[in-house]
């Protein structure tokens, strides 16, 4: 804080930005930024991070789970493409964030059950080519 300080007084003095970013040895983007935001706000000092920014589309909620419940089987991308409609900038990861966050993200069922007589596949296997070939007759 005590540099930042330093280098917007030094700006404030009548040194160019990239005089007093030299003089401090610090980026010249640096001095620009930290002097427009002693402009803005009045201190140098960097801007909280973190916190809990609420979701984009939080207050599209109700007319998300109402299309849901309209249509149950509807995709991610066919919701992202509806809310563009809506003109509502959001992501793909952003609809999917947002469903599985209130617990409307649903995961596919197994296509076949768990073998109870048998392992489906040796407990050494790792993926792949070994797997099939402990499969498979003499491998």
């Amino acid at each position: 804080m005590d540099l930042r300080e330093r280098v917007v007084s030094a700006v404030a003095s009548g040194m160019s930005r990239r005089a007093a970013a030299d003089c401090y040895q610090v980026s010249i983007s640096s001095a620009i930024r930290w002097t427009a935001r002693a402009g803005q706000t009045g201190s140098p000092a960097a801007l909280p991070m973190g916190g809990n920014r609420p979701f984009t589309l939080a207050q599209h909620g109700e007319w998300i789970c109402a299309r849901m419940a309209e249509k149950p089987d509807i995709t991610g991308r066919e919701l992202l493409a509806e809310l563009h409609e809506r003109n509502v900038d959001v992501s793909y990861y952003g609809v999917w964030h947002f469903l599985d966050h209130i617990g409307l993200s649903f995961k596919k069922k197994r296509s076949t059950p768990v073998s109870k007589t048998a392992p489906t596949s040796p407990g050494d296997a790792r993926s792949g080519r070994a797997c099939k070939a402990k499969l498979t007759p003499g491998g």
